[in-house]
């Protein structure tokens, strides 16, 4: 098995496509996102093929000559048919790879797999395991296999979804799935995706600040401990800093959000979480404020380590042309320092 160091599930939005594009180009070369095509229920099927074709064009444009997987998971079958057409579409132009699985419908099914033999990039199996391993999902995988034929690569996205305390077997599980499911195939890339991150509520951040232990990072190395020789050839995944389930929301309908947000910080063991406010008098000294909490912190990794870490610095002290930013500028800034730091963390 061969492939990227790190495949990070982002969001097809504006925020994570300019985090990707922050990136030092050392560090955006170890990096192959998973791009999530948000759902968007209800929309008549002209509306819905043009919101799915901007998005993939959109993504295609910051993947430039990079491959990456583009996949719409718990969307309905209109649109799951829809992102595959719009791939065949734009076959030889979008370096992005096409996405299916054992449980998607039949007829997106047959279209991913027309997509992958025709342009000739490869298709992703994506098998979702959010609790006990399933036997079934072994054999709907193996059918998969079947008939796609042997002329076409295959890329293995083992997604373990939400990955926190409340599933202390999530590894087991793993490893049972990966039993599975290695043999199959040569795999050109087998991966673990899982989102760590919290979700973000007012209680988590009640009194203004949230330490979280990383719980996808200890299960990355509960199965580095184990003693199968596939375990080596595995390519580490999560959902960047953004929660699992946050990363699939539907568009905002422009109704407006809470007045206050979060800026987010990554470490060798937790995620930090900062409350600020998006309104008020006091806003930007609020956020200021925060950013400096950030800087004093004994894990944080100075402002050369990456733009992500810059713009804190600036931020922090008033310097630089965002400012303190908005919803939008943390959550890029907080993934690029994510992705920088995790890239790093792999290559030790």
């Amino acid at each position: 098995m061969s492939g990227p160091l790190y495949i990070p599930v982002l969001p097809a939005k504006a925020h994570a496509r300019k985090a990707y594009l922050r990136l030092s180009p050392v560090i955006q070369g170890a990096v192959a996102p998973l791009w999530n095509v948000s759902p968007r229920p209800g929309l008549r099927v002209d509306a819905l093929a043009a919101a799915v074709r901007q998005d993939v064009l959109d993504v295609s444009s910051v993947q430039r000559y990079h491959p990456a997987w583009v996949d719409t998971p718990f969307a309905d079958e209109p649109q799951l048919s829809v992102l595959a057409e719009v791939l065949s579409d734009l076959a030889g132009v979008s370096p992005l790879r096409p996405v299916t699985g054992p449980e998607r419908p039949e007829r997106h099914q047959t279209a991913t797999l027309e997509n992958a033999r025709s342009a000739g990039g490869g298709l992703a199996i994506r098998v979702m395991v959010t609790g006990e391993w399933d036997d079934a999902v072994g054999h709907g995988v193996r059918d998969l296999i079947a008939r796609v034929g042997p002329a076409v690569e295959l890329d293995l996205l083992l997604d373990l979804g939400a990955v926190r305390a409340d599933r202390p077997d999530a590894a087991k599980e793993a490893l049972r799935a990966l039993d599975a499911l290695t043999p199959l195939t040569p795999w050109r890339t087998a991966a673990v995706l899982g989102g760590g991150f919290p979700d973000v509520t007012a209680e988590l951040v009640e009194h203004g600040a949230a330490v979280e232990p990383r719980w996808d990072w200890l299960l990355w190395h509960e199965l580095n401990r184990s003693t199968r020789e596939f375990v080596h050839g595995l390519t580490y995944g999560d959902y960047g800093i953004d929660s699992s389930r946050g990363i699939t929301r539907s568009p905002s309908s422009g109704s407006g959000g809470p007045p206050w947000g979060v800026l987010r910080y990554t470490t060798e063991e937790s995620f930090v979480l900062l409350k600020v406010p998006t309104r008020g008098e006091d806003r930007a000294a609020d956020i200021r404020a925060a950013a400096q909490e950030f800087l004093a912190l004994p894990d944080f990794r100075g402002a050369a380590a990456g733009a992500g870490e810059t713009w804190l610095r600036d931020c922090a002290l008033g310097q630089g042309p965002e400012g303190t930013g908005n919803a939008a500028v943390w959550l890029q800034a907080g993934n690029v320092q994510h992705m920088t730091f995790v890239v790093r963390s792999l290559r030790v």
